[in-house]
């Protein structure tokens, strides 16, 4: 058996909600989807338990009527975990990943400048990778965004 089957054995035997869930795309890739409600211990045991260690990205996209993010963690075997997670458009707030990788801190930034996340536990900060003067409330990458008509030339 693979590895990449190993890992789906287990996340499936310890979370029977991820069956049907959980794809490997191809050798070393494993997609996974899970709720919000649940985002935080399926995160936890794929870094503590199946030991994914490294954080590569954060991925944050419009999903049209919810807001999505991707987490691409990675462990020494080459493994890549691709764990996404979707909120409502209306309400895009998560808890920080910062308690496990302090990296985190740059794509969460880029979450809430770029799509309007709420991210809780976020440290106060400068505005990435937007600049200070960005109007409020206008997120380039959400689909519905128009720019100002201060931003046109």
């Amino acid at each position: 058996m693979l590895n990449e089957e190993k890992i789906v054995q287990e996340l499936c035997a310890k979370f029977n909600f991820l069956e049907n869930q959980i794809k490997i795309t191809r050798p070393r890739r494993i997609f996974l989807e899970t709720t919000e409600e649940h985002f935080a211990q399926v995160f936890d045991f794929c870094i503590m338990n199946l030991n994914f260690k490294h954080l590569c990205a954060i991925t944050g996209f419009d999903d049209c009527d919810k807001l999505s993010v991707m987490y691409h963690l990675s462990g020494k075997d080459g493994i890549l975990l691709n764990l996404k997670v979707s909120v409502p458009k209306d309400k895009p707030v998560l808890k920080t990943v910062m308690s496990y990788f302090l990296c985190a801190e740059i794509y969460e930034r880029e979450l809430v400048d770029l799509l309007g996340f709420k991210i809780e536990g976020l440290p106060v900060g400068n505005r990435y990778p937007l600049t200070d003067d960005w109007p409020k409330d206008e997120f380039p990458l959400r689909k519905d965004w128009k720019s100002s008509d201060h931003m046109k030339a």
